[in-house]
């Protein structure tokens, strides 16, 4: 009789060290030994040679509703599997269903978990004329952390929280112990600078990146980390684009205060000046692609230790929602699950990152962020055996050849990667084999946060 259900061995990446000819074994869906050397027997075992061995990655920043009739679960976890991404955190912000009550949880995780491939978990949010009135009963639901903006997209979809009733968001998300995330473009200085842009008759590629300049997002940044500083609840900018913003949350941070930021693949990857200008409206996202310099300056703020989390805010929007000639009237938002791990592999190798770090970014870290690192985030005995393997094999990226997402345009097309997710485990079961998904609907789970005592008797 085998020792374990499955026994991988290769370069396994640990929070604190990478080994060589190390191995993982797996029983009964969790991680039951690390160690080097011979591998012991199994039901299932691979020598994978030089092949990584990574925890499976946790996606802070995914968008499956935001376009009806479009992506929904059971194509971005297809996405997500492919791309050796073992968890999703999906936003609030669904067409049709702003997510801002119980009921609203309920019915996500109802529409989610049949569909799902991969493991999710889910943000809340308010609707700003109930305040923050739901934010307990959406604790209870199992939220795994909330989500606000300074900026309003859509007063109904994805509307803005003005400061006030921020503020009391914060003050009643603090005693629950989850984060208050925030999308940080302020408000009234990008409507100033899209008025200015448009009354100049720039249409182009420009035009986006001259009406949210480095000012509208800095602002907002005070904004939210000031809120959080105000009410003692964990304050998160969920993207930011530009160093300085990083340099901010460093400063409340070293005075004592909860103040983290993500950094999303595409500011990692992509610029304004090559490939903002080659792709329109293929690469328009809110935040804007800044100048290359800002890319190389967001990797040091890698090596230096202030990301906190690495994300995609992966949104499939229809091909026609992003080939407008008019920048400004394309929507926001790229596809980017089924990527994200091999770019930031490659991004992290190249420039003397370790993967120690590029997993805790991934995996370990975002597990922390939604309360979920009891059972998820790393390669360590007793959490679920959520895995992505990495072969040294060089390939070049085509969205639409994979059959693994809904849309065929990726602003990544034609980046070679020479690190390539060859195999996803969730829970200890293969859920891809390269480029095949194997995991059928409903394979996935809701997950929760962890609850913590708040009020003796009670907990969130």
């Amino acid at each position: 009789m085998a020792d374990f259900d499955l026994v991988l061995q290769g370069t396994v990446v640990l929070p604190d060290r990478i080994v060589e000819e190390g191995y993982v074994a797996v029983r009964d869906g969790k991680i039951a030994e690390i160690g080097i050397g011979v591998p012991p027997a199994g039901s299932e075992r691979h020598l994978l040679g030089k092949a990584l061995i990574l925890p499976g990655a946790i996606d802070a920043q995914v968008h499956s509703l935001s376009q009806k009739d479009q992506e929904d679960f059971v194509w971005s976890t297809r996405s997500a599997a492919a791309g050796g991404v073992t968890t999703i955190v999906d936003m609030p912000y669904d067409e049709g269903n702003l997510v801002c009550s119980a009921a609203a949880v309920k019915k996500k995780i109802d529409h989610a978990a049949p569909q799902a491939r991969v493991d999710f978990a889910l943000y809340g949010t308010v609707d700003p004329e109930e305040g923050a009135a739901r934010i307990r009963e959406m604790v209870e639901a199992g939220v795994a952390a909330f989500k606000f903006s300074t900026f309003g997209t859509d007063p109904k979809r994805f509307p803005r929280i003005p400061p006030a009733l921020l503020d009391a968001c914060f003050a009643a998300i603090a005693p629950t112990g989850l984060t208050a995330g925030v999308h940080n473009e302020d408000d009234e200085a990008v409507r100033t600078y899209m008025e200015q842009v448009k009354a100049s008759g720039i249409t182009d590629y420009r035009a986006h990146g001259l009406s949210r300049p480095p000012i509208t997002e800095l602002l907002a940044m005070h904004t939210i980390f000031e809120t959080g500083a105000n009410t003692g609840c964990p304050a998160h900018v969920v993207h930011c684009s530009l160093g300085r913003g990083y340099d901010i949350a460093r400063a409340y941070r070293r005075d004592g205060f909860e103040a983290t930021v993500e950094c999303c693949i595409h500011y990692l990857t992509l610029d304004e000046e090559n490939d903002v200008k080659r792709l329109g409206g293929k690469a328009k996202i809110n935040p804007p692609i800044r100048p290359r310099a800002e890319v190389e300056t967001l990797w040091r703020k890698v090596a230096e230790g202030n990301v906190w989390l690495v994300s995609t805010d992966h949104v499939s929007w229809s091909e026609n929602r992003k080939t407008n000639s008019d920048m400004l009237s394309n929507a926001s938002g790229v596809p980017g699950l089924e990527v994200m791990v091999p770019l930031f592999v490659k991004g992290a190798l190249e420039r003397g990152v370790s993967l120690t770090w590029a997993a805790k970014l991934m995996a370990e870290n975002p597990a922390r962020h939604f309360r979920l690192d009891h059972i998820k985030g790393a390669l360590t005995p007793g959490t679920d055996a959520d895995i992505v393997v990495l072969e040294p094999r060089e390939t070049v990226y085509d969205a639409a050849s994979s059959g693994n997402n809904v849309v065929g345009w990726s602003p990544y097309n034609g980046i070679r990667l020479p690190w390539t997710v060859s195999a996803t485990y969730l829970r200890g079961k293969q859920i891809a084999d390269r480029n095949k998904v194997l995991a059928e609907p409903g394979s996935g789970r809701f997950v929760r946060p962890l609850p913590r005592q708040i009020i003796a008797g009670e907990t969130a």
